[in-house]
């Protein structure tokens, strides 16, 4: 049997931690060690942050050590997305749970997800391969950029007042609808073909 490499162990490390994160987040009381009190931010708001960063820091690695060393799977292609879409959906859904992240923005960007993955491994079984375009890389970065902020309530933007956690989360739902049209524009000739 064939030994995993380091890339998809990176993957499989970010799916693991997953749950690391989803426990963190509620098992650790809200108001444990509140750090400001005008926000509401909490230590367990921290350590969130800090898993989150960490396991996103094995997506950078992952892409990075696989080109590098020409170490590109196709295990890798396949896993490296869902885990990806695992840690961010999971933790923009722990945020809406609690309050700290509006439901429409996350609700979208999960469908955009549902809709455009169905579509990507539908095609991919017929041969035709789509990569992820500039719009969908921006999607990612938005997203990297607000759940952060969330997760810190905001700081340092609260103090002036300016909601920029919330506008990044819109702006990451707008890009994600725009970048799934994208793929099925990209995919539109499969789709009637398949109806």
């Amino acid at each position: 049997m064939k030994k995993m490499n380091l890339p998809n162990k990176l993957t499989v490390m970010r799916m693991v931690m997953v749950p690391i994160v989803w426990a963190a987040y509620l098992l650790i009381p809200a108001d444990w060690c509140v750090l400001n009190e005008a926000t509401g931010l909490s230590m367990r708001n921290v350590i969130v942050l800090l898993l989150f960063v960490i396991a996103s820091l094995t997506d950078m690695l992952d892409g990075k050590i696989a080109r590098s060393r020409n170490l590109i799977t196709s295990f890798g292609k396949f896993l490296d997305p869902i885990a990806d879409k695992m840690l961010v959906n999971t933790t923009l859904i722990l945020l809406v749970y609690t309050h700290e992240a509006a439901v429409l923005p996350v609700l979208l960007m999960i469908a955009r997800d549902l809709v455009v993955d169905g579509l990507r491994f539908s095609a991919a079984s017929q041969g035709e391969v789509v990569s992820a375009g500039f719009s969908g890389k921006l999607k990612t970065v938005l997203q990297m950029v607000a759940i952060p902020l969330l997760l810190l309530c905001n700081f340092p933007f609260n103090y002036l007042h300016l909601p920029v956690a919330e506008i990044a989360l819109w702006a990451a739902a707008v890009v994600s609808l725009y970048s799934g049209w994208v793929y099925f524009d990209q995919l539109k000739d499969y789709v009637l073909e398949t109806m």
